[in-house]
């Protein structure tokens, strides 16, 4: 896997490459030499990746011969996985088909395209030989697959972070531009032969009136939902915070539908099933996030105050519990109801069920956020008509959820301070829950070794400490409490 940063141009065919010495930091320039590439590339009958931005291929030739699978993250900047080149010329690896399943659904993936590519390589090297930007110049003969072939010819260049820095990389891309490059209209080989044999549908949109409650309502619930389904081949492959962002998406695009019932009406099914989702991915998260509080505060004690196999308890016993969780998360996410969710979700931003509020003024929901900040206070208020402190403690997570809410509310809206006001609340509750949430972990763990036999005396040490800190927490409160209202109220 690499992250793959690249200025791509199109160019004449009579283009040259200009003089590229003196640019920052570059002492020699090496080649071209040049490759022959050809590439096949996949997708589904009804092009589901290619609408997305992804590109999947068998390549033969250059240096890096094999299967890719590059995923968009920004403008420029892909992810690129690579598997090594298979017997089969047809049929995908299924390490990578898995990985684009949220895309296809369970659809078929067949040859759709070949890019027969001479390209001829500079490299951009420093004092140390160290590669940092590579020029490529590419003249293609592209074929759309099919039972009749349609045939592209083209040439364009590409320029590719390697070892430097962007800023190299814009000075090199000044360079062609100056020699008559231009920025290229396609951002990839792949999507320009498609787009000029057929326009390739996008991902589903709906139309909005301009400057209406409709247009940013969808806005972010499109944002999100994108921001869920991206995450989703980082979640098949248990990278870091993967779980953590989709669930975040998830809870957003939940908040949202509950907060804008009156712009998009009829989301109740879709609501509950984003709670199913965000409760799958909260366990291998939760185990994540408590074995990494464990493991932080171990390297802090004084080696006396650990005896026993307590790391092991806490380290190795959780991360199995994590890496089950995240078998069960992999079981769903290649499951129907999975694909029925993320259809629910193509369906509501290319066909949303709009209200005649959606056609009002952005303006008009700016009452939301105060709304739902009144639901924070009267959730506090209960908090506090409940003398029973250990009946408080759930009281208080209500609070937490509703200044949740609140905050996802205003980010919505574009109401940043009040965001992050909300989000004060929010924080300083988190850190108390943890804490009681973190002991009653370890009470667990203490005493499945109590019954084996093990000394529990760091168990006890690490309980002090959470419960030191949930208290603290709950201190500070008071005190959060007070700067929020105060600064909220000149906020509403």
């Amino acid at each position: 896997m690499a992250i793959e940063i690249e200025d791509k141009f199109d160019v004449p065919v009579d283009y040259e490459i200009p003089e590229l010495t003196g640019l920052p930091g570059i002492t020699e320039i090496v080649g071209p030499k040049t490759h022959r590439l050809v590439a096949l590339y996949f997708d589904t009958p009804d092009l589901r990746l290619a609408a997305r931005g992804i590109t999947l291929r068998r390549r033969r030739g250059g240096t890096d011969p094999g299967w890719h699978l590059k995923l968009p993250k920004a403008k420029g900047v892909r992810q690129e996985i690579t598997h090594p080149l298979t017997r089969s010329v047809k049929i995908v690896p299924s390490e990578l088909a898995d990985l684009v399943l949220a895309y296809t659904r369970g659809a078929p993936l067949a040859p759709i395209a070949e890019l027969d590519t001479r390209r001829a390589v500079t490299q951009l090297v420093n004092a140390a030989g160290v590669r940092l930007v590579e020029i490529a110049d590419d003249r293609v003969k592209g074929t759309v697959l099919g039972a009749e072939p349609h045939v592209e010819r083209w040439r364009e260049v590409e320029a590719e972070l390697i070892e430097g820095d962007e800023k190299l990389l814009r000075k090199t891309g000044k360079r062609l531009t100056k020699a008559g490059a231009a920025p290229a209209d396609s951002a990839s080989k792949l999507s320009r032969l498609l787009n000029a044999a057929a326009p390739v549908p996008g991902p589903p949109h709906a139309e909005t009136v301009p400057g209406s409650a409709g247009e940013l309502v969808m806005g972010y619930l499109s944002a999100q939902a994108g921001a869920l389904l991206s995450q989703d081949p980082r979640v098949r492959r248990a990278e870091e915070d993967a779980v953590h962002q989709m669930r975040v998406a998830s809870r957003r695009l939940r908040s949202a539908l509950k907060s804008f019932r009156r712009v998009v009406e009829g989301s109740e099914r879709l609501q509950e099933e984003l709670r199913w989702l965000g409760q799958v991915l909260g366990e291998a998260r939760d185990l994540e996030v408590v074995r990494e509080r464990f493991a932080g505060r171990l390297d802090g004690l004084d080696a006396a105050l650990i005896v026993g196999p307590v790391r092991v308890r806490l380290s190795s016993d959780l991360l199995d519990a994590e890496h089950e969780a995240y078998d069960r998360i992999r079981e769903v996410v290649g499951g129907e109801r999975y694909f029925a969710l993320l259809d629910a979700l193509d369906d509501l931003a290319g066909t949303p069920p709009l209200t005649k509020a959606a056609g009002r003024p952005a303006g008009t929901l700016d009452a939301l956020a105060a709304k739902s900040w009144r639901r924070v206070t009267r959730a506090y208020d209960r908090a506090q008509a409940v003398a029973d402190p250990a009946e408080r403690e759930p009281a208080m997570h209500d609070v937490r959820k509703a200044a949740k809410r609140a905050r996802y509310t205003a980010e919505a809206l574009g109401m940043n301070k009040l965001a992050k006001r909300a989000e004060s609340v929010q924080e300083v509750l988190g850190t108390h829950l943890d804490g009681v949430v973190a002991q009653g972990r370890l009470a667990a763990e203490a005493e499945t070794a109590r019954q084996a036999g093990e000394d529990t005396f760091t168990y006890g040490v690490l309980t002090g400490l959470e419960r030191a800190a949930a208290e603290r927490a709950f201190e500070e409160f008071p005190r959060v409490w007070a700067e929020t209202t105060e600064a909220v109220g000149k906020l509403l």
